[in-house]
């Protein structure tokens, strides 16, 4: 908290941007630094997290207000900004066909990518062997880490890529993607517009599961809340995940949202100072 201080000291800023904290919002309207608060998805209607709400200046959402919790007080819906859907992907989304063919991939199998990022242990490796079992005519692409549990049996048709520098490919490649529900993930999902089979990673106040549900209720993708322990789901999921109308999930992705974000940092930067 000093260091943090110390440097609002040095730099005198017009505003704080600060990721979700409640303490460092608090500590910021002690210090009479105008604080913006980092809306997430989750379960924080406690103290802690109302009382960081209220203590900023202002609320930025990285995400659509469609997927906006129901039960969201109607104060914090006022003081949010909804820039959509950010991603940071910025490379041009090539058609399927040229995505396989620019990866080395078949192109006539059946693809599923299963990606998940760095903010947890990984993709669990023990219910992909069992859908690569249960589907032995599809190629399971798995994109960043694994969580192994030591005795999984490995197949031919699962493919564990590891992190690659081409992840707009991966999803153009594929026919169903099954994903964590990060922000990023499903923005970078939405703006290919893919099939989306959407399993929730743990995480502190059911942050990813709260973002799973709204969704599954928007027809955006088919939720998973647990991995499946046996073979026979996974043609079902796949099956359902095709069936969703892909405008649901793309409408989502907004490509002027970084744009809409920065153009409300600095409109309240200003208005805040020039009153």
């Amino acid at each position: 908290m000093r260091t943090i201080l110390d440097h609002l000291d040095a730099v005198d800023p017009a505003l704080f941007v600060v990721d979700v904290s409640a303490e460092i919002a608090l500590l910021a309207r002690i210090a009479s630094v105008p604080a913006i608060g980092i809306r997430m998805h989750g379960n924080r209607g406690d103290a802690a997290h109302l009382a960081g709400y209220r203590a900023c200046v202002g609320l930025l959402a990285p995400f659509d207000e469609a997927l906006e919790q129901p039960e969201t007080p109607d104060w914090i819906r006022a003081m949010t900004h909804y820039a959509g859907g950010l991603c940071t992907a910025q490379d041009v989304v090539p058609g399927k066909a040229e995505a396989r063919a620019m990866l080395g991939l078949s192109p006539d199998r059946e693809i599923v990518v299963v990606l998940t990022g760095g903010g947890g242990a990984g993709t669990p490796y023990a219910p992909l062997t069992m859908a690569a079992r249960a589907l032995p005519e599809t190629d399971w692409l798995v994109l960043g880490p694994v969580q192994r549990e030591g005795h999984e049996t490995d197949f031919g048709n699962l493919h564990l890529r590891g992190w690659v520098a081409t992840i707009t490919a991966y999803i153009a490649a594929a026919d169903v993607v099954v994903a964590s529900s990060g922000d990023t993930i499903v923005h970078e999902i939405a703006r290919v517009g893919r099939p989306y089979v959407c399993a929730p990673e743990w995480r502190y106040f059911d942050e990813q599961m709260r973002k799973g549900e709204r969704l599954a209720e928007l027809g955006a993708a088919i939720l998973v809340s647990s991995w499946p322990g046996a073979s026979t789901p996974w043609r079902g999921l796949l099956d359902a995940a095709k069936a969703l109308d892909p405008a649901a999930l793309a409408s989502l992705h907004t490509p002027t949202a970084a744009a809409s974000a920065a153009n409300y940092l600095d409109r309240l930067a200003t208005s805040l100072w020039t009153r």
